[in-house]
């Protein structure tokens, strides 16, 4: 099959690319490199024995129609695997700009690009976000009265509402994931990643924004892949939602820090918190995840959220990614 994977230089898309290239597909990865292309350098290695006529790349600005017609134009595409968005929640805050451009206009060119071409297949990357603050509430896929508190949530949101009309108008099928924080290799920002390079440099005091009780569920990156894989392996007509994490409960900040120390082997470190509920404003401090219904899809995450946490930790310090 000819794959599209939008965004497919990030953290997540990454991981998509290595699976489905192991699964035999040709892909088409699609990104502005941010980031730039370590995550997918080893792709388009001479040690790669699969290169050759499986990944080609476009380093291209998916918010613009005219080059994502032009991908399109090029390239026979049989489904789109959508991962581009700004993925830092704290970052898009300050500049509305970012999550409008990167989250929500690059889902409006894409829906487009498919629309002409007549692509019919799309997997799209969700978020919790969109629902907002909703404390003591188990959040399904049919929760109602959702409001986004970020600029991220509501662009993430729009463009839910934009894919819903696309595939009704469209006859689109379409598989929608709702994420929860998803950590692991190749991770880039958030807290695992902050409080490692905060240690490095100053190993006997930690600051933690908020006030630590701040509770979230941590999903591993090849748990959520392989979701993602099986819920894709099969498109079927209309649109399917999908909110999807551990069954464990989550992992507070608090105890992500004393795990991050823990790995780290560190001794008498002092945590200093900045007070408040919440790192920073848009900032979901709890929610908890209904994930009955993609465990009736027989799929089961192999991590709870501690074990994810301490994982990615582990991936981190070994792979000597740091700011």
């Amino acid at each position: 099959m000819n794959v599209l994977v939008a965004g497919g230089a990030g953290f997540i898309g990454s991981h998509l690319c290595d699976r489905l290239i192991a699964d035999g597909h040709h892909i088409i990865v699609a990104d502005k490199l941010i980031f730039g292309d370590q995550n997918i350098r080893h792709l388009f290695s001479d040690k790669n024995p699969s290169e050759t006529g499986t990944v080609k790349f476009y380093q291209i600005e998916l918010a613009k129609q005219r080059e994502v017609d032009r991908l399109f134009a090029e390239n026979s595409i049989d489904a789109v695997y959508h991962m581009a968005a700004n993925s830092d929640i704290q970052k898009g805050g300050k500049e509305p700009s970012i999550d409008f451009n990167d989250t929500f206009l690059t889902t409006r060119t894409i829906l487009e690009g498919m629309r002409k071409a007549k692509v019919k297949n799309l997997f799209f990357a969700s978020t919790s976000a969109v629902y907002g603050e909703i404390p003591d509430v188990k959040l399904k896929e049919t929760t109602g009265d959702i409001k986004p508190i970020s600029y991220y949530g509501g662009a993430k949101l729009a463009s839910e509402a934009f894919i819903s009309s696309y595939t009704s108008m469209c006859d689109m099928n379409v598989v929608i994931f709702r994420f929860p924080n998803v950590i692991g290799p190749r991770l880039t920002h958030g807290a695992v990643f902050d409080f490692i390079n905060k240690l490095r440099k100053t190993p006997h005091e930690l600051e933690i924004l908020g006030d630590g009780t701040q509770c979230k569920p941590y999903i591993y990156v090849l748990d959520l892949i392989e979701a993602i894989i099986k819920l894709t392996s099969n498109f079927k007509q209309g649109e399917e939602i999908f909110n999807i994490s551990v069954e464990s409960k989550g992992t507070s900040v608090t105890r992500i820090a004393e795990i991050v120390v823990d790995v780290m082997k560190l001794t008498n470190v002092t945590f200093q918190y900045t007070g408040e509920d919440r790192g920073w404003k848009g900032d979901v401090p709890k929610f908890s995840y209904d994930i009955s219904k993609i465990l009736s899809t027989g799929w089961k995450p192999q991590y709870t959220s501690d074990e994810a946490v301490r994982q990615t930790v582990e991936d981190i310090i070994k792979a000597g990614i740091y700011l």
